[in-house]
């Protein structure tokens, strides 16, 4: 088969880890074609975003501290994961090159004291260019012929949507497609760098958190591969979180539209928008453990095997939000003003992550994240208060409890299960809101009663059952 392996950043956390993945990766040429994508080392993003605040807050002493810690922990890898000396040599070297002009960037943005969408992506994406020669040299150590690429390297081309970027399919697949053939040729392993490309100016873009998950589908979709693997350090998608059900269990089998909604209700295996270059070609994708190969892990695919369709699959939980309930009675029947309220709040950057409104048009309640709650209702009083709305009420510490599963569709009953099983529980639902595709149920409660309704909706749908 032809696999695109996406390795996450616990897998490659340390040397003896970048060893192992590198002997999994030749173990796995022998049969198969592998086209390897990276993340960055665990945390090292969020380093790298936090040496942008201190940028920001022009914190000299906070942004090279992070930059100090970051060299040192690349080059302590870099000495450590290979071992024939030659190879060790050029390794560092290279390391030496690309850590320096990161302090060098870093240095420059210091003396401007501003971080622009473009220059923050610039810095986010030296986790995964630091990670691929780690990877690639180990590789080179054990007999791989490995190149490292970044995401500009292979030729994913994007727009120019700095932190969003979205990757301009057909351009990029003609690059991608010719790069990656190249190579092949030549008998030589690409490994790619995740969450970047560059815009058609050959600016580097980022695709958001989770990133790298985008990348390695838009790879497979330009080569055609087999399936993906989405490597990390748990098994699959589970039923619900392991840290609040103890007997989650795994999911064997999803379709895309429900691993979309996962995606989007919070399973982290996922990037949301990773399944879009896959639906088109019909490419499976499977999420496995790397520490763990002798398990499946899950398979998202177009159409699931018909034992696989239970009415729920799992329970997630989107834990501390924030709820603002907008009021008034001039917001009946007049004409755009939820457009004019969501309009405020894109303008004062807050995402929106769940809305419902009542039959009277008297209210809008919509759900955002906690960080967001204090720009939210800033933006709707100074603008709104006393024209359009009377009255903003915020709820604090909220949860999205959702059900997701296609199975739902057309069954009666399934939403009656759900508020029977919470209540007997004691736990009140603050708000609720269902989609017309049926495939999930979603609602509000405090973030107090989060686990207790997932364990009754867990134990209610018997989802124990699902392995």
């Amino acid at each position: 088969m032809k696999l695109v392996l996406k390795f996450g950043g616990t897998s490659i956390v340390s040397p003896e880890n970048i060893r192992k993945v590198a002997a999994m990766t030749k173990l796995l040429s022998k049969e198969h074609t592998i086209i390897p994508v990276f993340s960055a080392i665990s945390g090292v993003t969020d380093d790298l975003i936090k040496i942008t605040s201190y940028i920001k807050a022009r914190n000299s002493e906070g942004a090279n501290s992070i930059a100090r810690k970051l060299v040192k922990t690349h080059m302590e890898i870099a000495n450590e994961c290979v071992r024939n000396p030659k190879i060790r040599k050029d390794l560092v070297e290279r390391m030496k090159a690309d850590l320096g002009e990161l302090q060098e960037l870093v240095k420059a943005m210091l003396l401007l004291g501003e971080v622009t969408p473009r220059s923050y992506d610039y810095v986010v994406s030296f986790g995964e260019r630091l990670s691929i020669s780690l990877v690639a040299f180990a590789l080179n150590d054990i007999g791989i012929r490995a190149v490292p690429l970044t995401g500009k390297d292979v030729g994913i081309i994007t727009d120019a949507n700095f932190t969003e970027a979205r990757p301009l399919m057909d351009t990029t697949r003609l690059h991608v497609s010719h790069k990656i053939d190249d190579l092949a040729q030549k008998k030589v392993m690409p490994v790619i760098g995740g969450f970047a490309g560059a815009d058609q100016h050959g600016n580097v873009t980022t695709f958001g958190r989770g990133g790298s998950d985008y990348t390695a589908t838009i790879i497979a979709s330009s080569i055609k591969a087999d399936e993906v693997w989405l490597m990390s350090d748990v098994d699959g998608l589970m039923t619900t979180d392991p840290k609040i059900v103890r007997n989650a269990r795994l999911i064997k089998e999803v379709s895309y539209v429900e691993a979309m909604e996962m995606a989007l209700f919070g399973a982290k295996q996922i990037h949301p928008r990773a399944l879009e270059p896959l639906v088109a070609k019909k490419i499976p994708l499977r999420i496995r453990n790397t520490f763990n190969l002798k398990n499946p892990g899950t398979l998202v695919t177009a159409n699931p095997q018909p034992d696989t369709q239970k009415t729920v699959k799992c329970v997630s939980a989107i834990r501390h939000t924030g709820l603002v309930d907008v009021r008034g009675g001039s917001m009946v029947g007049a004409p755009g003003t939820a457009a004019t309220i969501f309009s405020t709040l894109a303008r004062a950057g807050v995402n929106i992550m769940m809305i419902s409104q009542s039959p009277s048009e008297s209210s809008i309640t919509i759900i955002v994240k906690k960080k967001d709650m204090d720009e939210a209702v800033n933006a709707l009083e100074t603008e709104l208060l006393g024209k359009m709305i009377k009255k903003v009420d915020v709820t604090v510490d909220v949860s999205i409890i959702a059900l997701i599963g296609s199975g739902m569709r057309g069954i009666t009953g399934v939403a009656s299960k759900v508020f029977t099983a919470i209540a007997r529980r004691g736990v009140n639902v603050i708000m609720i809101a269902q989609g017309s595709s049926e495939l999930n149920i979603a609602f509000v409660v405090k973030d107090s009663d989060c686990n207790a309704a997932v364990q009754a909706l867990h134990e209610e749908f018997e989802l124990a059952r699902a392995g």
